[in-house]
């Protein structure tokens, strides 16, 4: 398999090529150490071209129709002129951390655009329903002129909230479901969105579709605000059937544009980098401490001691940390 420098991947993202853009993704994902350095190396020289786009995530139970809503809502912002990146990211066997990766077949249309560009990449078991390098993902799209990057996340409950680190809007899919329509929906999710969107609502369900609605909007109304100035909206459409995808559009541009005006949309992008940077700062003092002579044996040690119950897995991870940082 050809091997490019980081020389070329850097062009070849700026000119927009896709392949290139693929195998860039795919170097900063791997774990490899002399992988790492390159990466480092990729992710410094394009950052001056990044930050250029709206980041939205998208999330919902199994069967919402995300991968549907992705797909034509996609298309919607294509005609308008966009450049669209579609992350989607597949669930992970909590095994052996394959994955289906089924998600580009599920949007063929879309994926056959010029302007659009699909990349499924598993979670790899890490919470939140992103892959642990979303976040640099984002940033080589961006780099290579794409305008929005849509993330579509597996439905994996309360832990997906933690999508809202890496996104500038939380859209959450919603379906119609019989009995309690806010059965299911977690508090925590509740409290991330930043607009709701009911799919899948058609002239024989419309009724039921606007009591999930007021429903809905009651339990936002006991909930904390979290932009003082956005209440969340609830949208109605199906994605099937392109209906309702302009309104969501607009409440984006909307949203977007109120966060600009008010400079919260600044100090988020702050606050996600600085949570990237004690995500990485985790990840490396786990790695280091993994390699070293001195400190691996002992790192096995108290994994050991945690295993077998010798101790509270807290206590051990504690005095592991507190010889770590002594020597």
């Amino acid at each position: 398999m050809k091997t490019f420098s980081v020389e070329q991947l850097i062009e070849g993202i700026k000119s927009g090529d896709k392949r290139l853009l693929g195998k860039a993704i795919t170097l900063i994902e791997s774990k490899k150490p002399e992988h790492r350095e390159l990466a480092e190396q990729l992710l410094k020289e394009i950052l001056p071209f990044t930050g250029n786009s709206v980041r939205i995530g998208v999330t919902g139970v199994p069967g919402a129709g995300k991968s549907t809503f992705i797909e034509n809502f996609g298309r919607l912002l294509l005609k308008k002129g966009k450049k669209v990146a579609v992350l989607a990211i597949d669930p992970s066997s909590s095994l052996n951390k394959g994955s289906i990766l089924g998600d580009k077949t599920r949007m063929e249309e879309l994926a056959r655009e010029e302007n659009a560009f699909i990349r499924p990449s598993p979670s790899s078991g890490f919470l939140g329903g992103v892959a642990n390098t979303t976040f640099e993902t984002m940033m080589l799209c961006e780099a290579a002129g794409y305008d929005t990057i849509l993330i579509e996340t597996v439905g994996v409950g309360q832990s997906e909230v933690l999508v809202s680190d890496i996104t500038d809007v939380f859209l959450f899919l919603k379906i119609i479901g019989g009995g309690d329509e806010l059965q299911g929906i977690k508090r925590g999710i509740m409290e991330m969105v930043d607009i709701i969107f009911i799919n899948k609502v058609e002239e024989g369900n419309r009724q039921k579709a606007k009591n999930t609605k007021l429903e809905l909007l009651r339990a936002l109304h006991f909930l904390p605000s979290k932009e003082k100035n956005w209440k969340v909206p609830v949208l109605l459409g199906s994605a099937l059937h392109n209906t309702g995808l302009n309104e969501v559009d607009e409440k984006i541009d909307q949203f977007i544009r109120m966060k600009r005006e008010s400079g919260s949309f600044d100090k988020t992008r702050q606050l996600q980098a600085e949570k990237r940077f004690d995500y990485w700062v985790q990840e490396y003092i786990l790695q280091k401490a993994k390699e070293e002579q001195s400190t691996g044996d002992s790192y096995e040690l108290h994994k050991k001691n945690a295993s077998d119950l010798k101790s509270n897995p807290s206590s051990e991870a504690k005095r592991f940390v507190e010889k770590l940082l002594k020597k």
